[in-house]
């Protein structure tokens, strides 16, 4: 059904006059009265009864102007929420990153977020694939790599390393690894090699797989890295993001690290005005800040 000749009739039906309605409308009576006509004709009825004072709606009419009614509400109602968008938050955020970040650090920050923007949406997707920014298969993206896209806008959130770990009950029972020959008495936890995840993890796990450790769990993705550590299944390679929120983590063999993964928050130019993502991207900004500061603490 044409909008146009909705929006005509609507405006027709308010004002019971095809005049006013024109007036309206900025067009001359003729043009609102062949669309009236041509919309009657397409719905095989009778929408006005026309006499001298003026256009009364048939009962056919009256069932069409509730409804254009209602749109036209939803409408104005959409517009003024664009318009207090300026002050407001809500609808749909679509943000991919990794299972590891996501799970372990972004999941367990978002009830604040949610608490300052209760009618945000957020469609959290975790997977090591790179979603398309500018094919819009997501909104913002957290990645462990600078995005290569020339259309995105980027910020470089904070610097990755990964470490290895065990648990203080862990290392009590089977000592403390002071070198990597002492690797071969304990039990490796890690993603393997050729799972894909960041280069640097990737060439951390190599390296440590040259030397010789018979015992081995290899996992898809750290969230199930650190389940098997916290288990006290042995010693696992993990991101130094998770100190924090695992205090409970010994680093072991201190020396031992990944090259530096910078993390940056991804969002396409079209989104730039966004307040949803200004919001998300504010949001994540500042709890990096916070988390920078409380390592710094914990270090001094």
């Amino acid at each position: 059904m044409d909008w146009d000749k909705l929006r005509i009739f609507h405006a027709v039906a308010d004002a019971g006059s095809l005049t006013h309605a024109g007036d309206t409308l900025h067009l001359s009576q003729s043009a609102v009265s062949r669309q009236i006509r041509a919309l009657e004709e397409s719905l095989n009825t009778t929408l006005f009864h026309r006499h001298a004072r003026g256009l009364i709606l048939t009962e056919q009419g009256e069932l069409l102007f509730d409804a254009t009614a209602a749109m036209v509400k939803r409408l104005e109602t959409a517009a003024a929420r664009i318009r207090d968008s300026e002050e407001e938050v809500f609808g749909e955020l679509r943000v991919t990153t990794t299972t590891g970040f996501g799970t372990l650090w972004l999941a367990p920050r978002l009830p604040k977020l949610y608490e300052r923007y209760p009618d945000l949406n957020i469609d959290l997707m975790l997977e090591e694939r790179l979603l398309d920014l500018p094919m819009r298969e997501a909104d913002v993206a957290i990645r462990m790599k600078e995005p290569s896209q020339a259309d995105l806008i980027r910020k470089r959130l904070l610097t990755v390393r990964m470490r290895l770990y065990a648990t203080s009950q862990y290392l009590e029972a089977n000592g403390v690894p002071e070198t990597m020959p002492d690797l071969s008495t304990h039990r490796l936890i890690c993603q393997a090699a050729t799972t894909p995840q960041v280069a640097g993890g990737a060439m951390l796990v190599r390296e440590l797989l040259t030397h010789d450790i018979p015992s081995r769990l290899t996992v898809n993705n750290y969230f199930g890295v650190l389940q098997a550590v916290n288990n006290n299944l042995g010693i696992g390679v993990l991101p130094n993001y998770l100190t924090e929120d695992f205090p409970d983590l010994v680093r072991v063999l201190p020396e031992i690290e990944s090259t530096e993964v910078p993390a940056f928050l991804a969002y396409p130019e079209e989104l730039r005005h966004s307040k949803r993502v200004a919001a998300f991207r504010d949001f994540v900004s500042e709890e990096i800040i916070e988390h920078r500061r409380r390592q710094r603490d914990a270090a001094i």
